[in-house]
């Protein structure tokens, strides 16, 4: 799972990093709101941690630029004891918790491991996209037929059917899904990818992956 963590204070955003790491996440590190608001366009994150106050754009402030875009990634805000009302105002911009500073490590692990938990029972079991439909529960694909996926199938597609004409190199892709794969290589990412074309293909989808071998790669409407 991939996180990305924003705080402009250089030792607690490389403390917060390395524990995430140590914790088995990936983790993307932005010191504004900027940078935070760069960086979705540009990954898919499981969940965002925010500090409120960070310069040239506060926490608050991008994170409602975040839901106004149409994005629901889970947001942790990241808060001073004295931050009373950013906190409410954080809530209601649309921050899905907050941790006061001072806080221990321990229990921002936690927070993450509960909201990552809770946005995988609230999402959607079933995609549609064009004439395609993705059961995420039953691993099927379907369209005028049915086709069962593997595991992995299912969340590479899953994640192609949420972000639409999105691009995802190779090297991300891999981070997400085979990190921690010993046996695996960047190989195994155009190895699913060829699978997942041919499935579509032979469910008479209109979708269709592009891209080529160690490049990047993007779920399209197809050709007509």
């Amino acid at each position: 799972m991939k996180i990305l963590a924003a705080e402009d204070e250089e030792d607690l955003r490389e403390v917060i990093k390395d524990v995430l790491e140590a914790g088995g996440y990936s983790v993307r590190t932005a010191d504004n709101g900027d940078e935070l608001l760069k960086a979705v366009t540009e990954e898919s994150f499981d969940v965002i941690i925010s500090d409120i106050m960070m310069p040239v754009k506060d926490g608050i402030t991008a994170v409602k630029e975040l839901r106004a875009s149409g994005n629901d990634t889970p947001v942790l805000f990241l808060t001073a004891k004295t931050e009373v009302d950013d906190r409410i105002e954080g809530l209601d911009a649309g921050a899905d918790d907050y941790l006061t500073k001072p806080f221990a490590l321990g229990e921002l692990l936690a927070r993450v491991r509960a909201m990552t938990r809770r946005s995988r029972e609230h999402a959607p079991r079933q995609l549609t996209l064009d004439n395609v439909t993705l059961d995420t529960e039953k691993e099927e694909l379907s369209c005028h037929n049915s086709i069962s996926l593997a595991a992995k199938e299912s969340r590479l597609m899953e994640l192609f059917m949420s972000n639409p004409e999105k691009e995802f190199s190779t090297s991300e892709l891999y981070e997400k899904y085979w990190k921690n794969d010993e046996n695996a290589d960047e190989e195994a990412v155009w190895v699913y990818v060829s699978f997942l074309r041919n499935k579509l293909r032979s469910i008479g989808a209109k979708l269709t992956i592009e891209g080529e071998k160690g490049g990047g790669y993007r779920l399209t409407g197809g050709k007509g």
